[in-house]
């Protein structure tokens, strides 16, 4: 038995064509018992069966084989859990007979509280707290519910039977076919399924409410959610419905199933999952209250919703062979969702958001301990973390360079061929690229291999030198390092307009360009000699490709010149402003260019460009007090000068039919404000916050501006005074809107007072506080609380891991206490604290937290050595 452990794979002797699953739950006792059916077909000679099982007991006796040929069922004599390899081993008296058999067994487990596996999410009915039973199998969990062959590629039928109380609602990924009361219980029968891979299955036991519509072919769909919040179903429905029908048309294949149930469940460690039939969510995720949501709330269960649902396709219908190809699913979902999204709300000028992932994908991937978007995968324990911004978000980036390099035609139809052609069986990268090769007549394999199978990706750096631009590659790091690797690199260029435009491919490490030749135009050197005929060229035109890029002085004072008139787009002034701030902390420029570029934004309105402002501003300032605090306190000026524009044209009302991003900026500026301490604004934001805890209905605060009075509260309270503090608790226990709790806890810890931090932290791990939800305490941590949160961490690691360590959830805690340190010391203490306590799936988080100890560290030396900085930076305020 021994030669099946410590594999990555399953054997593939034999190959489970349908289950047959019969699940009873037990929602007092937390327990669960079950009998399961497998039809299998043995295809080579063995005397084992080897299948996936994880914190079950297998009752032995029940355990049976009846082979094609005969109806004598063989037992097993000898069957062994190997619980390190979640395998269970059967061994049988004799060679077993090629074809279809059917393998039987009785199983119990217990409904779990660590939001994997048949588990249990906790709720209240009528003032009395009630359990229901969830499952979230992705991506290695089905094994916990049943025995099963738990691996993409081993698609089967699945005829599900549960056994449950009658006045509950129980859900699966079919519709029920036959209901059976017995007494208090009844007996659910659902359709059998299509040919699906197990971590898709689902089941879902509880009290619940619906709203439902219908597709435009008739195809039910259902949002269903706590008893009492139906209503909050309505926009997440809508958006549902429609977007069922687009991506029909997208696709050119019908949804393949007779209904979509969406459902919010209260416990749940993801944002959503994208279950066949059956797709569950968090409550943030699916549910909308007009009057207690912002408008960022909106647009989160619409991307969420249009990413969940082109999964039904592309993950579902047609899946990865394993989770090295986990990118084809999560990259993919993730632009579909955008183009979804804009379809259904163009005015939200989605495209020009998706930058946000674009650069989440660019700052992960400019870790030295970065990772290929396909990624050897040897072990169940490494899938979790891959669910990370390279899978999603540097695969969705990618995917739209390379749609923007075919044309949105051509990579339309072609994927249309690729779902056809692979429908209800698996695909690796390679499969899709063929399908675009095929229908473009481009090496599209060649062209991104270079993207898929090597980490990193390049920064070209451009300078003019005789009338030349000279382009050059390489690496582009973080820490600044040198970095290896070569891409094909699609350029696409603009000098001193859009009707000037230029695309090409940089497959050499570097390329010299005739600019008269290439666009007509010239443009001046910095040499003093003034012939130009435009005034600036722009790299990488809207930011479609996946790269960085370094501009001599000249050029970069003509593209700061560009912005400060507007003559450049959003996405490009997004592009510029990110791309300096990468450089500078990559120690490429000084902190002192980039600041200077940042002043020409000071009149800058565009939402996307703003809200990324204020990411790299808050960043800037707490490295700048790692630095020196007379420097921080000036930084803190300057930003507040440069927010004041947008903050006076937007103001602190709504207007009347103003637009969604408005909407939206409106509350990021005023946090912002806040955060560096405005007093005017503080001063609004606590005048407006006392109203609303006089009355929640208030129209002085709108959900849109109350992560901006929280923030403001925050500030204002110490350890002599936490009555701001003790306020936005009560706001948070009479609430029971979970966007209101989380908003809420994403606030707390940004108080300056280390004393009030650590109250929180400590409240964070309370049972007030979900454990899905304990990482929003975390997220907003203040530069000041930093130390108290180390501490607590250390104080508090076994209970943390005995609580989260089994899920993914564990790694944010990491990452969010380690990387904003900025000394080598507290690298250091961090690796020794880790060097006993971390297990497989924390190993890569830790490596690159510790690397952004690093890059901070060595951020703040080379900035405490520019010279006159502080006098600067004043001097750009007064400009």
């Amino acid at each position: 038995m021994d030669q099946f452990k410590g594999q990555p794979r399953l054997p593939k002797f034999a190959v489970p064509k349908r289950y047959d699953l019969r699940l009873n739950p037990d929602l007092s006792a937390c327990t669960f018992s079950g009998t399961v059916a497998i039809d299998l077909d043995i295809v080579a000679d063995t005397r084992f069966i080897v299948l996936n099982a994880a914190d079950l007991s297998v009752n032995d006796a029940s355990v049976s084989f009846t082979p094609p040929t005969s109806s004598k069922a063989l037992a097993a004599p000898k069957v062994s859990l190997f619980e390190e390899d979640e395998i269970m081993v059967l061994e049988f008296g004799e060679i077993l007979p090629h074809g279809v058999g059917v393998l039987q067994m009785g199983f119990n487990g217990v409904l779990n509280d660590k939001m994997k596996g048949f588990y249990k999410s906790t709720y209240e009915h009528n003032g009395e707290k009630k359990n229901m039973a969830v499952t979230q199998f992705e991506p290695a969990d089905a094994r916990r519910c049943f025995p099963c062959w738990d691996e993409p590629a081993c698609k089967a039928t699945f005829k599900i039977t549960l056994e449950v109380p009658t006045e509950l609602v129980a859900l699966s990924n079919m519709p029920v076919m036959e209901e059976k009361v017995n007494g208090n219980l009844k007996i659910v029968s659902y359709q059998e399924s299509p040919i699906m891979s197990t971590y898709l299955v689902a089941i879902v036991v509880g009290l619940f409410d619906y709203v439902e519509d219908h597709t435009s072919d008739g195809i039910k769909v259902r949002v269903y959610c706590q008893v009492g919040k139906a209503d909050q179903g309505k926009f997440a429905l809508d958006v549902g419905a429609k977007t069922l029908d687009l991506f029909k048309e997208y696709f050119a294949v019908p949804y393949p199933l007779p209904k979509m149930d969406m459902i919010a469940i209260p416990d749940f460690a993801a944002g959503a999952m994208e279950n066949y039939g059956l797709v569950t969510y968090r409550e943030t995720a699916l549910l909308y209250d007009e009057q207690h949501s912002a408008a960022s709330n909106k647009q989160r269960v619409a991307t969420v919703v249009a990413h969940e649902l082109a999964h039904q396709w592309f993950g579902n219908l047609v899946t990865m062979e394993w989770w090295t190809h986990l990118w084809l699913n999560e990259g993919f979902a993730t632009w579909v969702s955008y183009l979804a999204t804009d379809s259904l709300f163009p005015e939200w000028e989605i495209w020009t958001q998706f930058l946000d992932e674009s650069t989440e994908g660019l700052r992960l991937d400019g870790l030295e301990e970065s990772h290929p978007i396909e990624v050897e995968v040897n072990h169940a324990a490494e899938i979790d973390e891959i669910f990370d911004a390279i899978s999603y978000r540097k695969g969705a980036s990618v995917i739209r360079m390379l749609q923007s390099y075919l044309g949105a035609e051509v990579f339309q139809k072609s994927l249309a061929a690729y779902i056809k052609n692979h429908a209800y069986s698996n695909a690796k990268t390679e499969d899709l690229w063929t399908a675009l090769e095929g229908g473009s007549g481009e090496p599209v394999n060649k062209l991104m291999s270079s993207w898929t199978k090597q980490k990193g990706y390049p920064v070209v750096s451009a300078k003019i030198k005789d009338g030349k631009l000279e382009l050059e590659q390489s690496r582009f790091l973080s820490s600044g390092s040198p970095g290896e690797g070569q891409w094909i690199v699609p350029v696409t260029l603009c000098c001193g307009s859009y009707d000037m435009r230029k695309n090409f491919l940089l497959e050499s490490k570097s390329g010299a360009y005739d600019l008269k030749e290439l666009l007509g135009c010239s443009i001046a050197d910095g040499s003093g000699k003034t012939n130009a005929t435009c005034s600036w060229i722009k790299i990488n035109v809207d930011q479609a490709g996946f790269y960085r890029v370094k501009y001599d002085d000249s050029l970069a004072a003509g593209l700061r010149n560009a912005t400060e008139s507007k003559s450049l787009t959003s996405i490009d002034r997004y592009g510029i402003l990110d791309d300096s701030f990468a450089l500078s902390m990559a120690l490429q420029q000084s902190l002192a260019s980039l600041l200077t570029l940042i002043s020409a934004y000071k009149k800058e309105l565009d939402y996307t460009v703003l809200s990324n402002l204020i990411v790299i501003s808050y960043k800037v300032v707490k490295i700048g007090a790692d630095a020196n605090l007379e420097l921080m306190s000036a930084i803190k000026q300057f930003f507040i000068g440069v927010f004041q524009f947008a903050a006076g044209k937007l103001g602190w009302d709504p207007k009347q039919g103003e637009s969604h991003l408005d909407a939206m900026l409106r509350g990021e500026i005023l946090t912002a404000l806040a955060v560096f301490g405005h007093e005017e604004t503080l001063k609004e934001a606590v005048r407006r916050f006392d109203a609303f805890l006089a009355d929640r209905n208030t129209s002085l605060l709108p959900p849109d501006l109350r992560r901006a009075a929280y923030v403001a509260v925050m500030q204002r309270a110490n350890k002599s005074d936490k009555s701001g503090y003790e306020s936005l608790l009560r706001v948070y226990r009479e609430t029971d809107l979970s966007q209101e709790k989380t908003r809420i806890l994403g606030t707390l810890a940004s108080c300056p007072d280390p004393d009030v931090v650590q109250d929180v932290l400590n409240f964070v791990l309370s049972d007030e506080v979900r454990n899905q939800d304990a990482l929003y305490g975390l997220s907003g941590v203040s530069w000041e609380g930093r130390e108290v949160a180390w501490k607590w961490l250390k104080e508090k690691w076994e209970y943390i891991g005995a609580t989260w360590g089994s899920g993914f959830l564990i790694t944010r805690f990491i990452s969010a206490v380690v990387s904003p340190f900025a000394s080598i010391e507290k690298a250091k203490e961090a690796e020794e604290f880790f060097a006993t306590r971390s297990k497989p799936s924390m190993a890569r988080t830790l490596k690159q937290s510790i690397e952004r100890v690093h890059i901070n560290a060595n951020w703040v030396e080379s900035i405490r050595k520019e010279d006159n900085l502080t006098q600067l930076v004043a001097q750009l305020s007064q400009n």
